[in-house]
């Protein structure tokens, strides 16, 4: 039997995936591996307008992926969960093996 306790860690779990649980966010996790970046080179680097970029920054902060600072007029965000890098490798793991076993079907037909 799952104890309540059990249930706020899911759920929170939960929220914190939701939170880069889309091809933008997650690029933006991957551009800001190399070091904290300005919502202005971010933008840019992603392809999409600020506007947009900036309501998937709020939603990574908020689950607790991103933190951010000011400096000036800008913005700057950085990681604070670099381990997110654990699970995005865990996921490209999946989809080798399922590439791996498409393949194997694939040639059996």
């Amino acid at each position: 039997m799952v104890t309540e306790k059990k249930q706020l860690l899911f759920s929170r779990q939960a929220e914190i995936i939701k939170s880069v649980a889309h091809p933008l966010r997650i690029a933006i996790v991957d551009f800001l591996k190399n070091g904290e970046q300005c919502v202005c080179d971010i933008a840019e680097h992603v392809d999409s307008e600020r506007s947009n970029v900036s309501r998937h920054l709020s939603v990574m902060v908020s689950g607790g992926v991103l933190s951010y600072r000011k400096d000036g007029l800008k913005v700057i965000y950085k990681l604070r969960t670099p381990c997110i890098f654990d699970f995005l490798s865990c996921i490209t793991s999946v989809l080798k093996q399922q590439a791996s076993e498409n393949n194997k079907l694939l040639k059996s037909l």
